[in-house]
């Protein structure tokens, strides 16, 4: 008998609960803790907007790792017509996540498979005193589990240090770009705080809700996102080859001479093709870093790595390449030094290129910097109360949660707490690629099996007994 608790309602919870309901019963529940959300979407599929999309192929999605070409099935319905070459829209592939689960639930309830979905937040997860979790739910309900996996995705973001209290309480200063309320009249300059993929769509977004205003977007290095070309690229043919060769490197910097070196060896080579042929090692790339090896590559590389790795589908890549040609948006490298203000709110930047120092004006500014997984400094209960209670710990470059390679959580003395998961980016830390979907279906798949093995082994033990 195992009871187990998925704490998170995204899509990575979802992946979990579908792959757990699937397999063999021993007795146990499964608890599904959603978090109140409509379930499976999370942060990243819960958009309306349509210009908002997914930045894998039609084909590579889906959301259990046996699929192969559900969510094409699934977009074809539809949309009427679907190519596995296709970026499509984030809400479809909500709405696909959605499905599957129901699809799954129905299979459940017809085997006699115990489930439950819960529609409120986890407030707390105990150890109890022999084996197994306590984990207490804001509406006052509590369930002992053998088993608990932390899904909770994206945290709510935290204003940069130097935004000021006046503009935090004006109402101009914009933390979730997903939910951004109407202002009284439209913004004539907006300031958009990052360069990444959160950053296109909230350009892309912002332009069409507001036409005529001028869009400025900083980051301090200025990169936005690569494109995806049109159509899936040859691999590298010496591949292989070259992920043996890095995976016999020491650090980050042979790493990238050898990445160089094959771009340039042979002639036609798309260097997105050896990017992405690097996936499946890139786990054990950035486990086999040391503690030094990891904060240089965060401090020297990691800008160009997801802007090259984390590209944009071709159709957002030309909105926003027509918004910089047109000149209603400005791409700057800059760092910014301080938010002032309430109307209109005074941002000073730092230029990367020059040093100097400059001030502009802006009516709106929009926080759109991706992911925060400095679980620290969060504002989240339940990680407050897992640090507080020392059954987990931070990763110590503040990228999520510390664990084992197999996604054990590691208590504040390093220790591996059984039967207490993450997955998703809260592994950042551990496993650095972890957060896009078949990166997570697979990761689901394994800690599926993981737990069901765990389960097998307490009812033969209970058996014995």
């Amino acid at each position: 008998m195992a009871d187990i608790a998925i704490i998170g309602g995204g899509a990575a919870g979802a992946a979990v609960f579908g792959e757990l309901l699937r397999r063999a019963d021993h007795g146990g529940t499964v608890h599904w803790i959603t978090g109140g959300a409509a379930p499976g979407r999370g942060v990243a599929y819960a958009t309306a907007d349509d210009r908002h999309l997914l930045n894998v192929r039609a084909a590579g999605m889906g959301l259990f790792a046996e699929q192969k070409g559900e969510f094409l099935q699934h977009a074809s319905r539809h949309l009427g017509h679907a190519q596995g070459s296709d970026f499509l829209p984030r809400r479809l592939f909500g709405e696909f996540i959605e499905a599957q689960l129901r699809t799954r639930i129905a299979e459940a309830h017809a085997r006699g498979r115990r489930f439950q979905v819960h529609d409120t937040r986890a407030a707390a997860v105990r150890r109890q005193p022999q084996a197994g979790y306590h984990v207490e739910l804001e509406n006052g309900a509590a369930l002992a589990t053998d088993a608990a996996v932390l899904a909770i995705g994206a945290l709510a973001p935290r204003p940069l240090k130097t935004v000021s209290m006046q503009v935090l309480d004006s109402g101009a200063y914009i933390l979730d770009p997903w939910n951004a309320p109407e202002p009284p009249r439209p913004p004539r300059r907006v300031l958009v705080i990052g360069t990444g993929l959160t950053a296109v769509d909230t350009l892309i977004s912002t332009a069409a809700r507001w036409p005529k205003a001028e869009l400025i977007a900083v980051s301090r290095h200025g990169l936005l996102p690569f494109r995806h070309p049109a159509a899936p690229v040859a691999p590298y043919p010496y591949q292989d080859d070259l992920n043996a060769a890095l995976l016999a490197c020491d650090g980050a910097a042979p790493m990238t001479r050898l990445v160089r070196e094959a771009i340039a060896g042979v002639a036609g080579t798309d260097w997105r093709a050896v990017v992405d042929g690097m996936r499946p090692i890139n786990a054990t790339l950035w486990q086999g870093f040391t503690l030094a090896q990891r904060r240089q590559f965060l401090r020297h590389l990691r800008w160009v790595w997801e802007a090259s790795r984390h590209r944009t589908a071709p159709a957002s890549y030309e909105i926003v390449q027509e918004l910089i040609e047109s000149g209603r948006l400005q791409v700057q490298g800059a760092r910014v030094l301080a938010v002032d203000g309430s109307g209109p709110i005074a941002v000073t930047l730092r230029s990367r290129t020059t040093q100097l120092t400059s001030t502009i004006e802006v009516d709106r500014v929009i926080q759109a910097t991706g992911l925060d997984t400095a679980v620290a400094y969060a504002r989240d209960p339940l990680l407050a109360q897992l640090l507080g209670a020392g059954l987990a710990t931070p990763d110590p470059l503040q990228l999520g949660l510390a664990a084992t390679p197999d996604g054990q959580l590691l208590d504040a003395h390093g220790r591996a707490q059984p039967g207490l998961y993450g997955i998703g980016s809260l592994l950042r830390g551990n496993l650095w690629e972890c957060t896009a979907m078949p990166e997570i279906r697979i990761a689901a798949s394994r800690l599926a099996q993981a737990l069901t093995e765990d389960g097998e082994t307490r009812s033969e033990e209970a058996a014995a007994n």
